[in-house]
């Protein structure tokens, strides 16, 4: 009788799809053929060929954010990493640093807590630490509470270095002004005399129609645009029309007089005046006497509930809620286009729509905005729906809000 042995197969090894995540903060250097992105991975990829025994294998999706910072998770291929995590398509994530993935010790356990939920590994090339123990966790915490320590010092570096150079006179960056250009030898401004005219224009029609609307008006007519420049990388940028915010922004410019503002200081600058001193403080006289917030964002003061939902149909901006008194104790609420407050009523045909004519849906809301709108219960949807047919409907403007306001709460209206 003969014997035979089988031999066992050796127990293979679950496949590990790791992804590579890189980052760096600044743009400086990405166009080069071979930049820290590209070394970071490289860096990933090699440790993952030393685990190739364990069944690690690299993922060829790329997930690099270059150009954005650390301090918060705002970054696209991070949304895409964490989106694949969710997906169940990578089992460990590789990163050359740990504070390639997040300088916020927040952020960072938020990011934690996804890859725990998911069984989803982490590892730091270079830094050797396990996160399934609890030493491993209190070293990793320990090396993010000292990345995030040396970002807000970096912050804090950054703001002294503007605050030192506003001071000097000197221009510490930012959009390039109307009426100036940036000169590329240094932080200076020097005055664009092609634009400077212009400024000056712009200037003397408030003084003269003391309002900002009709100014607006008049340099639509011109086809005069805010500043239009190009990046370093040759994108352009800027060139939109005026409106009362980016007019009332110009109007109240201290850099137009030959000063600098850093914060509530002003310092003299080093570039020149375009706008003599006696006019810039008459403009702030009339602008100051004709009060109001001259298209600034206001607090939504008196309970507006459907500000940021409600849009204008004609032009498809947001309508803003607003008010108006009368008697000195009667107050009037309504709501109104945007295009139609900051660049003039001839721009957008919408009308003003009060308040009163809205609260049956103001109502409804107030109950079900802390919910999940898809989620309505019926009962509330049975009284919004009863509520717009029989007071709303009449009403063409009211009816378009309305469809608006359907489509947001995704509900059939």
């Amino acid at each position: 009788m003969t014997r035979t042995r089988t031999r066992q197969q050796a127990p293979t090894n679950p496949r590990m799809r790791c992804a590579i995540y890189t980052r760096k903060s600044t743009e400086e250097g990405l166009d080069q053929e071979y930049n820290t992105l590209d070394a970071q991975r490289d860096s990933g990829e090699a440790y993952i060929r030393s685990q190739a025994q364990e069944g690690w294998e690299c993922l060829s999706d790329r997930y690099d954010d270059g150009g954005f910072t650390g301090g918060n998770m705002d970054r696209p291929a991070l949304k895409r990493l964490m989106a694949d995590i969710e997906a169940g398509r990578i089992d460990c994530v590789v990163v050359y640093k740990v504070d390639r993935l997040s300088r916020s010790l927040l952020d960072f356990a938020r990011m934690m807590e996804v890859f725990e939920k998911h069984h989803v590994s982490f590892v730091s090339v270079t830094q050797q630490f396990n996160t399934s123990t609890s030493m491993g966790r209190l070293v990793l915490n320990v090396l993010l509470s000292f990345a995030q320590f040396e970002r807000e010092m970096i912050s804090e570096r950054t703001r002294d270095k503007i605050a030192a150079t506003r001071r000097k006179g000197k221009w510490s960056g930012g959009m390039p002004l109307l009426g100036y250009d940036v000169d590329p030898r240094g932080s200076k401004l020097i005055v664009n005399e092609d634009e400077a005219v212009r400024v000056r224009a712009i200037f003397e029609l408030y003084l003269e129609y003391q309002a900002l609307l009709p100014v607006i008006q008049e340099l639509d007519r011109r086809g005069w645009l805010n500043k239009r420049w190009t990046t370093r990388k040759g994108h352009e940028r800027g060139g939109k029309v005026f409106n009362k915010n980016s007019l009332w922004h110009l109007l109240t410019n201290v850099t137009y007089i030959g000063k600098l503002a850093y914060k509530d200081e002003v310092h003299d600058g080093e570039h020149a005046a375009i706008v003599g001193t006696d006019v810039w403080q008459r403009v702030q006289a009339l602008l100051r006497r004709n009060g109001g917030t001259s298209g600034a964002p206001v607090r939504n003061k008196f309970g507006a509930l459907l500000k940021g939902l409600l849009r204008c149909v004609p032009c498809n901006c947001a309508m803003s809620p607003t008010h108006s008194t009368r008697n000195g104790n009667k107050r009037y609420r309504y709501y109104v286009c945007t295009t139609a407050q900051k660049r003039g009523w001839r721009n957008c045909p919408s009308k003003s729509i009060p308040a009163p004519e809205l609260n049956p849906v103001e109502e409804c809301w107030n109950h079900t905005k802390y919910a999940d709108l898809p989620n309505f219960v019926p009962d509330d949807l049975d009284h919004l729906q009863t509520a717009v047919h029989e007071s709303m409907l009449e009403q063409r403007d009211g009816q378009t809000l309305l469809r608006s306001f359907f489509t947001y709460a995704k509900l059939p209206l």
